[in-house]
């Protein structure tokens, strides 16, 4: 691992590297669905809503095993648990293209978010924080711009293999490609821990002054129970919701709304760029910025998207698309820095697995529950992402700018 003269280690690998494997991981797992689910259950001989729901099955599994996998991280680095996400997926995905029945199917889908809960952004941010510490902002940055990618590149691949072979094939090469790329990229870009001088940050900050190491990373009750944190689990929760009802129904919703299908579809597919759009401003514009200053400018931006929507209908169905882009580009960054910033990065794995436990359950129910609102309200559906997006401002509102340690005031 190439290092710093200061004995960092060299951002620009690790940032590739870890970008790349988080493209592979969302790309075979939260993006899967879409492309495989209705082959899936044509197969099977089951609903379409029945493959969904055994993939909401990973994502209650990755909720409650992703704090146990940030505290491995605060302790040890992210290593070894990136890397066994790997083996993890390979295995998930291999057992999914063998499924015979909806029961082996959901089987598959829970290993599968065991390693959701080790290998996706919350587990990449914190071997970030681990490396870097405060100065973790501009590579998580650097790895959402990549991954965001992940729709654009993985689902032309995953639709291309089911529509030459079938969708078990599919499977099986996005397990092979976790064992022949995505471990690879973990064991060797990213730093081993316990070895030579690479230690904790705790533990560098014991050398420079042992009066100022602070609370210890495993986290006790008032550090998880406090307001802080309640509040930024209500934005990322919030959020969360929002983005995967638009990803699940956005272009249904563009078309109630008075779009064509196919402008339906190009209005959506603006999403990924102007995420990307958005990551680049805060990369740029908005990086000498407290990232409290960005998260509040971005959860503004769905809601004045939304209202234009229901007020001018789909003649702005792109600029809808474009700004909901743009703030889930920047709420994504968010959900690495905001706890970074809010406090610090002792202990920052198991505070981002408690923090983003409860976005899991509301990605779980976020197809389901936007699809029956549509059924029932059409367009007004998004008046509750209106909502959200309110509910996150004031949040984001309530939080201090300062950064807070676990024995702050």
């Amino acid at each position: 691992m190439t290092s710093t003269s200061h004995g960092t280690p060299a951002k620009l690998p690790i940032v590739i590297g870890l970008g790349t494997g988080q493209t592979l991981a969302f790309g075979t797992t939260l993006y899967l669905p879409a492309i495989l689910a209705e082959p899936m259950a044509n197969e099977l001989g089951i609903p379409p809503g029945w493959a969904f729901g055994a993939f909401s099955l990973a994502l209650v599994v990755a909720a409650l095993f992703g704090p146990k996998a940030g505290a491995r991280i605060d302790q040890f680095g992210g290593r070894t648990v990136l890397a066994v996400s790997s083996l993890i997926f390979a295995c998930g995905l291999a057992m999914l293209g063998t499924a015979d029945s909806l029961t082996m199917m959901c089987v598959a889908w829970c290993v599968i978010g065991v390693g959701m809960s080790m290998g996706l952004y919350e587990s990449a941010f914190a071997t970030l924080s681990w490396i870097y510490g405060h100065d973790a902002r501009g590579p998580i940055t650097g790895i959402t711009l990549i991954a965001g990618f992940a729709s654009t590149i993985c689902w032309p691949i995953t639709a291309g293999i089911e529509a030459e072979f079938d969708w078990r094939t599919a499977c099986y090469f996005w397990a092979a490609m976790h064992i022949v790329l995505g471990l690879p990229l973990n064991l060797f870009l990213i730093p081993r821990t316990k070895t030579g001088n690479r230690t904790s940050p705790a533990a560098d900050m014991a050398k420079a002054s042992p009066a100022a190491v602070p609370a210890p990373a495993k986290l006790s009750r008032s550090d998880i129970f406090n307001m802080p944190m309640i509040l930024l689990a209500i934005v990322f929760a919030a959020s969360w919701f929002t983005a995967t009802a638009m990803a699940a129904h956005l272009p249904r919703l563009l078309q109630i709304s008075g779009m064509d299908a196919a402008g339906a579809l190009i209005a959506a597919s603006l999403v990924g760029p102007a995420q990307v759009a958005g990551r680049l401003a805060e990369f740029g514009l908005l990086k000498k910025m407290h990232p409290l200053i960005s998260s509040r400018l971005s959860a503004l931006t769905h809601p004045v998207g939304a209202v234009l929507l229901l007020v001018f209908g789909g003649p702005v169905g792109m600029l809808f698309t474009s700004l909901h882009g743009i703030s889930n580009g920047i709420l994504t960054i968010a959900k690495g820095t905001l706890p970074l910033a809010t406090f610090g990065p002792v202990g920052y794995g198991a505070r981002q697995g408690y923090i983003m436990a409860p976005s899991r359950f509301a990605q779980a129910a976020a197809p389901f529950v936007f699809g029956l609102l549509i059924d029932d309200y059409g367009q007004y559906a998004i008046l509750l992402t209106i909502v959200l997006g309110l509910v996150t401002f004031a949040a984001l509102m309530m939080l201090r700018h300062q950064p807070v340690s676990g024995n702050a005031d």
